[in-house]
């Protein structure tokens, strides 16, 4: 018998709210239970829907479709505006809940974490007997549901949780990784959209087994750097740890108009009010960007940006407002009316003290 050590694995969850806004909604108001649900923005205008309930979903409606989409395919489909301090207080009892185990939590957004308990605070030692108990958790103390996801990393914990939901619970196991990984279709991969799958497609490319066949040079040739996590991931392999402190990459705010926006001074007049939004978000976080992007999508969906970076940051409402009127006034719009305008700031911080080419700090930058 051989006396080498079994390997030793992290042990991630992955808790995943069911139709989080949805759920919140039809528990909080009695009339809206085991009816067709959507949180968003009204079918009349250019609302979109950020979550439906799952008496919805089976009408086909979706996250991100349109409002109006919504209405012709589930015409009896009740509509409400989100109340994201209510959602935002029912995610702050789910952390309280996860933190009965685990400070390791790495948030993605208001109803989804990862949770290392690798070593939990309870010495419980099941990942399964854990996410169990936080799932009993959230459904008798707040009266909703969640689905959970655990595997020995986060890339299989995550795809896990979206198995059997609602209310899911799908353990994968290290002798069941390969084979998991292997069936799995590949646009269920990070980074793989519509696009990218339907290229693997056009190349008989359908599942992670099909992957595996090529080399990472190969996948590294066909999608750029991707590539190289495609490599590691048909094998099972994800490294990352789960991060307790998650970096603000950009802060920003749009809007959608009611109607399209043709002439400059509407434009001016909405990105006043957009850049007094961003103002205050950066005031209330702390914080100053390098970068400020103007995000601008026209009446026929097809959309552009335009940033322009800074030597120090920058987080005053002149600022911001200026720099995205300038950025505005360099696009040639040929004519097109505007649905939809943003801006954000982004590279936080003073710069790293590294030696560069010289630059014209007042050069627009396009991407």
């Amino acid at each position: 018998m051989s006396d080498a050590p079994k390997p030793t694995y992290r042990k991630i969850i992955h808790i995943d709210m069911d139709a989080f806004y949805a759920s919140v909604e039809q528990r909080d108001f009695p009339e809206y239970r085991g009816k067709p649900l959507a949180v968003g923005g009204s079918p009349t205008g250019r609302g979109v829907v950020a979550t439906a309930s799952y008496e919805a979903r089976k009408f086909g409606v979706r996250s991100a479709m349109s409002s109006r989409k919504a209405i012709q395919l589930c015409p009896d489909i009740i509509f409400v505006f989100p109340r994201f301090d209510a959602y935002k207080a029912v995610s702050r009892s789910i952390r309280e809940i996860f933190q009965r185990y685990t400070d390791i939590i790495e948030p993605l957004s208001l109803d989804e974490a990862f949770l290392d308990v690798t070593q939990d605070k309870l010495n419980i030692g099941s990942a399964l007997e854990i996410a169990q108990q936080i799932k009993k958790a959230i459904k008798d103390e707040l009266h909703l549901t969640a689905s959970a996801g655990i595997s020995t990393n986060k890339f299989v914990a995550k795809i896990a949780s979206d198995i059997n939901k609602p209310d899911g619970l799908t353990f994968i196991g290290p002798s069941k990784i390969e084979a998991f990984v292997n069936n799995l279709p590949v646009e269920k991969f990070f980074g793989v959209g519509k696009v990218t799958a339907q290229k693997m497609n056009d190349m008989q490319l359908f599942t992670g087994a099909d992957l595996k066949k090529l080399s990472e040079n190969e996948l590294v040739k066909r999608f750029g750097k991707s590539g190289h996590f495609y490599y590691k991931i048909v094998r099972g392999i994800d490294d990352r740890e789960v991060q307790t402190h998650r970096e603000t990459k950009s802060l920003g705010a749009e809007d959608t108009f009611t109607y399209d926006l043709s002439t400059t001074d509407e434009m001016h007049k909405e990105l006043d009010s957009i850049a007094e939004t961003v103002f205050r978000r950066l005031q209330k976080s702390q914080l100053k960007g390098r970068t400020i992007t103007l995000k601008i999508k026209y009446h026929d969906f097809t959309q552009i940006t335009r940033n322009h970076s800074y030597p120090h940051p920058v987080g005053d409402f002149e600022t911001i407002f200026n720099t995205a009127k300038q950025l505005l006034e360099k696009v040639d719009r040929e004519e097109k009316t505007v649905r939809l305008l943003g801006i954000s700031l982004s590279n936080f911080g003073e710069p790293e003290a590294k030696p560069r080419k010289p630059r014209d700090p007042e050069q627009l930058e396009l991407f």
